[in-house]
């Protein structure tokens, strides 16, 4: 039985050197030194010995299955390093080569038109603050001189929200960010000059308008705010995002929180001032302005005998639809998320 050991080790020399993948040496493990293979039959056969003849062939089977586990543990090694080879050369890489860069995006073109705003206005010493998207409409109306029956109250023109009313009216999503005004004069001490901008929801889908928009407002309350004061900001702001060259007009209008109180509009850049679906007349609204009215300023708790002060929103969407070389004829554009036209800003 000696020799039939060292058979064994030989008959696996044998059979490992044509083995040249991992599926085959499994294949030759089961035939040599698996539970049922030939090296554990042959080692079954010792039982049937006696007792000294059963310790000389026991160590002899020892000794060649130890010779023949470092034979398999030898070409396990030789066929896992000809793998490792071969997937080192298929998978080669120069590294002196230019990587290519991971696909990353940006901010959509209406968050970077209001951080600019943010940052001309902070130029003039404007601080901006939080404005709610969702209020009582004793903030959104009430407060701003809107009596019960005025037409901005209604279903058709206003999102009222299916909450509880309070002391302060119903829940509304803000028509526009001039809910804050009056928040503002109760928490801060005046004099200030606040910028806010935030979502402004309207019943309204066109070329112009969209459902959910963008607005960005300013309140200067002081002893002495002026008209002129007003003006000479609003030209701040236009010379600095439209270009000192741009033509802007200001159109007598009628606002409820304002008195007296005004339009701004800005030579429409899609049709350079010829009409288009756009503009209709060659000039588009962008905002409106006004000196904020007393009642106003009487809602925020403050004198309007010894404090005055001026207001105007301008539509952020408008505002970066009327910018030189943008020539986007449809606000709804902005928000296809069509990666095509994102990705040209």
């Amino acid at each position: 039985m000696q020799d039939a050991f060292q058979q064994l080790a030989q008959g696996l020399i044998v059979a490992l050197k044509t083995v040249s993948s991992e599926s085959e040496l499994e294949a030759v493990r089961v035939e040599f030194l698996g539970r049922k293979g030939k090296l554990a039959e042959a080692m079954a056969g010792l039982k049937d010995l006696g007792a000294e003849a059963r310790r000389e062939t026991g160590k002899a089977a020892n000794e060649a299955k130890m010779a023949m586990e470092r034979l398999f543990a030898s070409a396990e090694d030789r066929v896992k390093s000809a793998r490792l080879g071969r997937l080192a050369e298929a998978e080669w890489v120069d590294l002196s080569l230019p990587g290519t860069s991971p696909r990353e995006g940006h901010l959509h073109i209406v968050s970077q038109t209001i951080i600019e705003v943010e940052q001309i206005f902070n130029r003039i010493g404007f601080t901006r603050h939080h404005v709610p998207e969702i209020d009582w409409d004793y903030y959104a109306f009430e407060a701003l001189n809107m009596p019960q029956d005025h037409p901005a109250r209604d279903n058709w023109e206003t999102y009222f929200m299916d909450a509880p009313e309070g002391e302060k009216g119903k829940m509304v999503a803000t028509p526009h960010p001039s809910n804050d005004q009056v928040r503002l004069m109760e928490k801060l001490e005046p004099p200030f000059k606040a910028l806010y901008i935030g979502k402004a929801y309207r019943r309204q889908s066109d070329v112009s308008h969209v459902p959910i928009h963008h607005q960005f407002e300013t309140e200067c309350i002081s002893h002495d705010a002026t008209f002129s004061e007003l003006k000479g900001v609003i030209e701040f702001f236009v010379h600095e995002y439209f270009g000192r060259e741009r033509k802007v007009r200001l159109r007598p209008h009628h606002f409820r929180f304002t008195e007296p109180s005004f339009e701004i509009d800005i030579s429409c850049a899609i049709c350079g001032g010829a009409a288009c679906r756009l503009c209709k007349e060659g000039w588009l609204e962008l905002a409106g302005a006004g000196l904020t009215h007393p009642n106003v300023i009487r809602a925020g708790g403050l004198d309007p005998n010894e404090w005055r002060g001026f207001a105007f929103a301008f539509g952020v969407e408008r505002v970066l639809m009327m910018r030189e070389g943008i020539r986007l004829p449809d606000m709804r554009d902005l928000y296809k998320n069509d990666l095509r036209f994102l990705e040209q800003f």
